[in-house]
């Protein structure tokens, strides 16, 4: 939606579809909000409009204590596209500016720091520090309301540089100090907020409908033992593992959530999750992965509508609307599960996986790293991926160019066409894959990677 009327006529509505799609601020109260605000309509020429939540920072705008619209889901455009800046918003999502630098974010990308600052700030209004500023602020809000964490912990755990910039960027984007910020934090019946040993609680927000029991059902079918795990009954299901991030490690809990969608001028809904973090600097990273995962981020309303005008699919999607294609938390994974499957999987993370220090029923270990692959099963198409993978051969992280990830990979022995797909779609989370000799439309274009989950869910595709 580019066209500034038409997402004027969006803020009117109250629609809840274009949440993270843009934001609005209004020149006479200093405050952005999501489209969806429930606060009065500003006058159409109070009202600026911009791409990212850091563009209205930069601005001089403040978050509305309202409507959070640094709650939003991601923007859908960012899975989709594979330019340049569709990778550099992933990689910055996955936290790669607060490791790296911009100097690493432009490696990654292969551009010039100059380059990739050109072009975000062109396109998006902001440049990598101010996008990875506005995350890093969220990030603070949430380790203020949810848990006891010191403040001087919080500001480093976020990736703030010093406490003093932690504290002048929450009251630029709050209005508010951080102690205020906690204060105003829910409490539980105690009247206490969560304390670190019982995790980070979260709330993982999508747009539009959500086909949860599609999702937890796959993850059902392919959790790996060690790893991964779903238990409860259908409907009310909990999907649990372990994550390797970059300070250390992590537990992880989504709930199945089945309840019917709100409806009306706010659409969409949220999966709860609870995190349990080694080191609270990696909850940027693990929350991106978990969204991955769950395709979170995807715009149902855009699939929906493409694939329910064929013959085919309108029944399809008329009896299961927003369903998702699930990503994976380590891109490693669903290519090892493609190539020697489940069990397989299983045998390779008892023998090579790292033990948790403090395994969790039958949680207790991490799946293996490419480089301890590579070294324990060399030869063969498992030895020759996790050694492409450990040397950087082949690259199949947030920001990977999708298409020379496949050429890459291709170039692998062992590594055949229906393989090479399954990565593009899990681990790449590419949305418009067709498996090979499925004969799937172009008219299903850009779409065709939830086509084939309508299809397979359906039982017309195995």
């Amino acid at each position: 939606m580019k066209d500034e009327d038409s997402r004027y006529e969006a803020v009117r509505s109250r629609d809840g579809r274009f949440d993270g799609v843009f934001f609005f601020a209004v020149e006479t109260t200093g405050i952005y909000c999501r489209p969806s605000c429930p606060a009065v309509t500003p006058r159409r020429h109070n009202v600026r409009f911009f791409a990212t939540a850091a563009a209205a920072q930069g601005s001089g705008f403040r978050a509305c204590r309202r409507c959070r619209p640094d709650a939003v889901p991601g923007s859908a455009e960012w899975n989709v596209r594979a330019d340049v800046v569709g990778r550099a918003m992933r990689l910055i999502s996955d936290g790669v500016v607060d490791r790296e630098g911009v100097a690493g974010l432009a490696a990654r990308l292969g551009y010039s720091a100059r380059q990739v600052q050109r072009q975000l700030t062109a396109e998006l209004g902001a440049g990598p520090v101010a996008l990875a500023r506005a995350q890093r602020a969220h990030t603070a809000r949430v380790l203020l309301r949810t848990t006891g964490l010191p403040v001087t912990e919080i500001a480093f755990a976020s990736g703030f540089a010093s406490v003093r910039q932690f504290n002048d960027t929450i009251r630029e984007v709050y209005a508010a100090t951080p102690t205020e910020v906690r204060a105003a934090a829910p409490r539980d019946r105690t009247g206490r907020r969560a304390a670190p040993a019982t995790g980070i609680p979260l709330r993982l927000a999508h747009r539009g409908p959500y086909q949860s029991t599609a999702v937890f059902d796959q993850l059902a079918r392919e959790a790996v033992p060690g790893v991964e795990e779903v238990t409860g009954t259908a409907g009310t299901r909990t999907y649990r593992r372990t994550l390797r991030l970059p300070y250390g490690t992590a537990l992880a809990a989504v709930q199945e959530r089945t309840r019917a969608q709100r409806t009306g001028t706010h659409p969409g809904g949220w999966l709860d999750a609870r995190l349990h973090l080694t080191d609270p600097r990696d909850l940027t990273t693990a929350v991106q992965r978990l969204r991955r995962l769950f395709d979170l981020d995807a715009d149902p309303y855009a699939v929906d509508e493409r694939l329910g005008a064929d013959p085919r699919l309108a029944p399809l999607v008329a009896a299961r609307p927003g369903l998702r294609s699930p990503g994976a938390v380590d891109p490693l994974e669903p290519a090892v599960h493609a190539l020697v499957g489940r069990e397989g999987a299983e045998r390779l993370v008892h023998r090579y996986g790292k033990l948790l220090d403090a395994p969790q029923g039958s949680l207790t270990h991490l799946f293996p790293e490419a480089a301890v692959l590579a070294e324990a099963e060399p030869g063969g198409a498992l030895g020759a991926l996790a050694a492409a993978l450990a040397d950087g051969t082949v690259r199949l992280d947030a920001g990977a160019d999708r298409h020379d990830a496949e050429q890459a990979l291709r170039a692998l022995p062992g590594m055949d066409p229906a393989t090479v797909a399954t990565v593009r779609v899990r681990a790449l989370g590419d949305p418009d894959v067709a498996p090979p000799g499925a004969g799937l439309p172009d008219t299903w274009r850009p779409w065709r990677s939830y086509a084939v989950q309508h299809l397979r869910v359906a039982g017309e595709l195995t």
